[in-house]
């Protein structure tokens, strides 16, 4: 009666694992953040759903769903949750879910796979040594402003989702904290056919982004920017 998390594909439908496929053709019940997306995973498979629950969550019933799901589980049918896309929990419901189930002593058992962070990171140019994850960024420009002041003097690099039509809103505020010269990634598209990734620093970026000639954005974007090396703290310190 384990709690499955599933890993699903960014885009390229190879990149779901043997493991993964198992479980979403066996498990009795199915948690799917959107279960039209799952119906198109599904069927682009050949995953039958016969006979088995297709159950939908979100942030709008996850308080609601978790408890369901746990007495599922306590009846002694596995559930598979996943995403849309991606590595379940990371900016993504399910972990009410989670806790939940460990709550009732049910175990929780992770499939790994495709994360759009990750992937960004590797391929992005940026140093892997070191870095941090911080999901969307805030929509109000209090809040946004805030935690981008907190991450700006951070040596490690920074990881962050945003939706295409935001990027070109927020790039010159980017540019203003972390200075035009900071290395960045843009990433969109990860493993589908247009995937893309741009490279530079924010100056460099913005009129890639932001600007009249500005190349089309589609589909989630992954926003990579280096960490503050230690030559500029030094810099700014002796400045001081």
């Amino acid at each position: 009666m384990p709690l499955y998390l599933v890993a699903t594909p960014l885009g390229n439908l190879g990149d779901l694992t043997p493991r993964a496929l198992e479980i979403l053709r066996a498990a009795p019940v199915l948690a799917a953040e959107d279960t039209r997306t799952a119906r198109r995973l599904f069927s682009a498979m050949n995953i039958p759903l016969a006979g088995r629950e297709l159950l939908s969550y979100g942030d709008h019933n996850e308080a609601g769903m978790a408890a369901r799901l746990v007495e599922h589980l306590k009846s002694g049918r596995d559930v598979a949750l996943f995403s849309e896309s991606g590595t379940p929990l990371i900016s993504d419901p399910g972990f009410k879910v989670v806790r939940a189930a460990l709550e009732a002593g049910i175990p929780v058992v992770p499939l790994p796979g495709p994360c759009a962070a990750v992937t960004a990171l590797i391929a992005s140019g940026l140093p892997v040594h070191a870095f941090s994850f911080h999901g969307f960024l805030p929509k109000k420009p209090g809040a946004r402003g805030r935690l981008l002041a907190q991450l700006k003097d951070r040596p490690e690099t920074l990881i962050f989702y945003e939706s295409p039509q935001r990027v070109p809103k927020v790039w010159a505020e980017l540019v203003e904290v972390f200075g035009a010269d900071r290395p960045a990634c843009l990433a969109r598209e990860l493993t589908k056919i247009h995937e893309t990734f741009l490279r530079g620093t924010l100056r460099e970026l913005e009129a890639r982004v932001a600007g009249k000639d500005a190349v089309p954005l589609r589909g989630e974007c992954t926003l990579l920017i280096a960490g503050r090396s230690s030559a500029e703290l030094e810099s700014d310190s002796a400045g001081e």
